[in-house]
């Protein structure tokens, strides 16, 4: 039978609560001090702790702040009779499931800890508990298959466009082609559309003091801080065509200028390149150059969506909780089977990135240790259709009718407001009430 740990020094209120646990099917412990409770909490771990905040020797949030350095760690609901909000704010940032202010309501509070233990009763453990070095995440033969692309082409030179939906991880993966080709130089990523073409082409390639209005200075560019490195350009498909060109030259080359400058600077970075668009389609609309294309697809790496390696959702739970609870300084240890379910079922349209922003926000607002499936509001997109959606096929005649009928009944039958509607003359509407047999 389920323990639940009473720590309240009001022998009235502690007895209430004893009778109405016993009720609700659970085996009450009483306690009346902190010390108390935390004797007890050295000998068993109850399902769940109802927590006074003011007792003789100290305050129910001292307890609440110990408990997350213990081993046993319940769900936890403070109560007390206090009025001030800002206890509530500190409780729910100890980790409080829940914050209730005497007197209590017994129902709802029979509603909580009902919720709280079923919750406890369907749970999946978290397994990460440390947070991991970024990389390829999962055991599915998709992901599987990229890691052993990833393998046969990380010592070579070769340039990598790397394709996927958006939040597959393409820079994940290119970081994991950088981290085993043994380069010694450093992995520098650009994004091609976060930066407008101006200022992309002094980014990418530098530029000379004076060489337009502010540059007072000397600037090295991305193509020369990743010497003997790799540089990754994400969101390929946004690079305006001039860039293309020189671009392309580069590739060709292996040299550049500066912007302003007329000195030849060699390079030796390796190219990786990445895009959720179709070059393919751009290149046949004559919106991005096919001698560039086939330069930068010499290798062709291809990141499936989330929905293609559902098995590995595990796996990257684990670790994506690891990472956000090191951010949020939150402890999760479990998430409910229910809200398993919730996770596996959804379609995921923005891949791992969602993944993670979902799972950031369910940590930030779950009132435990617990993620229960209340916490994951997810809003599947609509799915289109296999087939068109057919129009009703009907006759011009019978569309007349209906909206002859239509306009009169919207009328009441006020022949000269139809007529006005219509556009017609009442001895036409009067035919056209014969012809359709309208009353």
């Amino acid at each position: 039978m389920t323990t639940i740990l009473i720590v309240e020094d009001d022998p009235t209120l502690g007895e209430v609560l004893q009778m109405q646990i016993e009720d609700l099917g659970y085996q009450p412990q009483l306690v009346t001090s902190l010390q108390a409770a935390r004797q007890a909490l050295e000998q068993t771990c109850p399902g769940l702790i109802l927590l006074d905040q003011q007792l003789p020797d100290g305050a129910g949030l001292d307890l609440l702040e110990e408990m997350a350095d213990r081993p046993c760690m319940p769900p936890v609901i403070l109560i007390t009779g206090m009025r001030d909000t800002d206890l509530a704010i500190l409780a729910m940032k100890a980790g409080a499931y829940d914050f209730i202010r005497k007197p209590m309501d017994v129902d709802a509070l029979n509603r909580t800890i009902e919720t709280v233990l079923r919750s406890q009763r369907a749970m999946r453990p978290v397994g990460v508990k440390e947070v991991q070095p970024a990389g390829m995440i999962g055991n599915s033969p998709a992901i599987t298959a990229v890691a052993k692309t990833i393998g046969r082409v990380a010592q070579t030179n070769a340039t990598v466009l790397i394709t996927g939906e958006s939040g597959t991880g393409k820079e994940v993966a290119a970081r994991a082609i950088h981290k085993h080709s043994g380069r010694k130089g450093a992995f520098v990523a650009i994004n091609c559309s976060a930066i407008v073409e101006t200022l992309l082409e002094s980014e990418l390639f530098g530029h000379e003091k004076g060489s337009f209005t502010g540059a007072s200075t000397r600037k090295l560019g991305k193509f020369e801080t990743a010497r003997d490195g790799t540089l990754f350009l994400d969101e390929i498909g946004e690079l305006a065509p001039r860039l293309q060109a020189k671009l392309l030259r580069v590739l060709q080359e292996q040299n550049f200028t500066r912007v302003g400058g007329n000195e030849l600077i060699q390079t030796n970075a390796r190219i990786l390149a990445a895009t959720n668009q179709d070059l393919e389609a751009m290149v046949r609309e004559k919106t991005f150059r096919e001698d560039l294309y086939f330069r930068l697809n010499v290798i062709h790496l291809h990141l499936p969506p989330l929905r293609a390696r559902r098995e590995d959702l595990p796996e990257l739970v684990d670790h994506l909780l690891a990472r956000v609870q090191a951010q949020v300084h939150k402890r999760i240890t479990h998430i409910t089977k229910e809200a398993w379910a919730k996770l596996r079922e959804y379609p995921w349209p923005g891949n791992i990135r969602e993944l993670e922003n979902v799972l950031l926000r369910a940590v930030i607002l779950a009132p435990g240790p617990v993620l229960t499936q209340e916490l994951f509001q997810l809003d599947p997109p609509a799915q289109p259709s296999d087939e068109a959606e057919v129009p009703e096929l009907i006759s011009l005649e019978e569309l007349e009718r209906r909206q002859v009928k239509a306009i009169l009944e919207y009328t009441r039958w006020n022949k000269g407001r139809a007529c006005e509607i219509l556009g017609i003359a009442r001895p036409t509407l009067d035919r056209k009430i014969a012809k359709f047999g309208l009353n």
